[in-house]
């Protein structure tokens, strides 16, 4: 649980939550396929559903601030850089917006390109 306090009481996010918004953020942007998830049988990557696109985020707190890391798969013919700035820009907007938290680092990692 994350959450932020003031004077009229706390606002706890569940890792669960967090992790959508990310999912959510990072599909809305132009170039990218989906979110990839390791398979814990195979150790291969595979392209996770809509539903569970958290299951592509891993989200760590340290000092009140969102360490977020997301693993994409990108579309072929796409310059990578500028799809993950704006995955960067999105998502740090979004995050910090939606929930008050701040955002300290967001790694992306492309684990895949699809024609």
């Amino acid at each position: 649980m994350m959450g932020i306090a003031n004077e009229n009481g706390t606002i706890n996010y569940s890792v669960e939550v967090l992790a959508n918004i990310v999912g959510i953020s990072t599909m809305e942007c132009y170039g990218v396929v989906g979110m990839a998830s390791k398979n814990a049988s195979d150790g291969f990557w595979e392209l996770v559903r809509r539903e569970n696109l958290s299951r592509g985020v891993k989200i760590n707190s340290k000092e009140d601030k969102l360490n977020i890391e997301l693993f994409i798969v990108v579309e072929y013919g796409t310059k990578i850089s500028v799809i993950a700035n704006n995955i960067i820009q999105r998502i740090r907007y979004n995050v910090e917006n939606f929930t008050g938290l701040k955002v300290s680092s967001i790694t992306v990692n492309v684990q895949g390109v699809r024609v």
